[in-house]
């Protein structure tokens, strides 16, 4: 049963920090992945973001908007919007894991909206043994995380928002590791972000530049027993920048790109007596473990570069009605490996919208394969506003 506790926590980390078993000609002593309690919370739920290799903090605003960049809601299209989603995950290792996502908005007026969401992580099922081998149960882990958010225009062109989640996580459903019982791990977090969209003129060209920030789950630590050493929470800083250009009456293009890191302590480097010889203490309190992650890393500042990952997407739309999606994304080596490029498209009609997408490796394992490989992401969104507004 300790085992499968084990398996269930390195499991789920599993998809950040899969690189350690990656050919890069890096000795073993530079791996250093970073991995945090509930990282479902870092999983992108929506298709059109999923084709476009994770980008999201400054393109269009839509109905996912309150896990990628809250601000952007009261940039909406419409008075208000409903998403659903459905995400296989790690469907190279096992058939039924997967993450369940509703999101929508409501515009209150013309400067003001509010947006809400439910995610649910779904580990499929698991068999708890004792020592001996004996089954001792069976259960489905699971997690899930409720939020809502406020967005604010402070002019036509700028907006920030506030928003806050419960998240909940039940990795073993009460049972024992050795003489521990374990419990559910619960905490609170907030994303504070900004968006702002200006209208620039390149090449005699008309296009609208956006820039965006995020600084999501900012939270309380977790734990799952009584006794054990509570974890952080996937605290995480996203910036980025889109531009789109209407080429004629049917033809729309975006670039976008992303950068993101994560805020919490870097692990350190011990010693044979445990001692850190390298780095920091990361058993520090949440605000500190924020500013302590931008120094922290125990190959000093070319190591805190690696922790930035990237992400490139564009969009393509003919005739606001079908698009076409690609993007790559990219993870050093040593801090978890994770390259793929991705493809999709989106159908609309009317309200409506469509979307789909695909991931296809482009990093080296040893055996290899990908965890992430072939994960496909199915979405849709109904703006509801326009249906109001088409009917008048």
């Amino acid at each position: 049963m300790k085992k499968n506790i084990v398996f269930i926590f390195t499991f789920l980390t599993l998809f950040s920090s899969y690189g350690q078993n990656i050919e890069n000609g890096i000795g073993q002593n530079d791996l250093n992945t970073i991995t945090t309690a509930v990282p479902f919370l870092l999983i992108g739920p929506d298709s059109r973001s999923g084709a476009m290799g994770d980008v999201g903090v400054a393109t269009s605003a839509d109905s996912y908007s309150l896990h990628w960049n809250p601000s952007k809601l009261i940039f909406a299209e419409g008075d208000l919007g409903m998403s659903v989603s459905y995400v296989p995950w790690l469907r190279a290792l096992v058939p039924d894991i997967n993450l369940s996502y509703i999101g929508g908005f409501k515009k209150l007026n013309n400067n003001e909206a509010v947006g809400f969401e439910l995610r649910y992580f779904s580990l499929g099922d698991i068999t708890f043994t004792n020592t001996e081998g004996d089954v001792v149960g069976q259960y489905k882990p699971n997690e899930f995380a409720v939020g809502s958010a406020y967005s604010r225009k402070l002019s036509e062109l700028f907006s920030l928002a506030i928003s806050g989640r419960y998240i909940y996580s039940n990795l073993t459903g009460g049972q024992y590791a050795g003489s521990v019982a374990t419990k559910a791990g619960q905490a609170f977090a907030a994303d504070v972000s900004g968006f702002y969209t200006q209208p620039i003129l390149i090449a005699k060209k008309d296009m609208d530049l956006a820039l965006g920030l995020n600084i999501s789950n900012i939270g309380s630590k977790i734990t799952y027993s009584e006794t054990s050493t509570r974890d952080f929470i996937p605290i995480n800083l996203r910036l980025g920048t889109a531009i789109s250009t209407d080429l004629d009456d049917y033809n729309k293009i975006s670039l976008a790109f992303d950068i993101n890191k994560l805020l919490v302590p870097t692990p350190p480097l011990y010693d044979a007596n445990g001692e850190i010889i390298e780095g920091q203490d990361p058993e520090v309190a949440v605000v500190s473990g924020i500013f302590q992650s931008f120094g922290d890393a125990p190959g000093g500042f070319k190591e805190e570069m690696r922790e930035i990952n990237y992400s490139i997407g564009s969009e393509y739309w003919y005739n606001d009605q079908f698009a076409i999606r690609t993007g790559y994304f990219f993870e050093h080596n040593t801090k978890g490996g994770r390259k793929f490029f991705t493809f999709g498209s989106g159908l609309k009609y009317n309200v409506f919208i469509l979307d789909f997408s695909y991931l296809v490796n482009a990093s080296r394992a040893i055996n290899g394969t990908n965890p992430l490989a072939n994960t496909m992401r199915f979405s849709m969104t109904w703006n509801f506003g326009e249906i109001k507004s088409s009917s008048n």
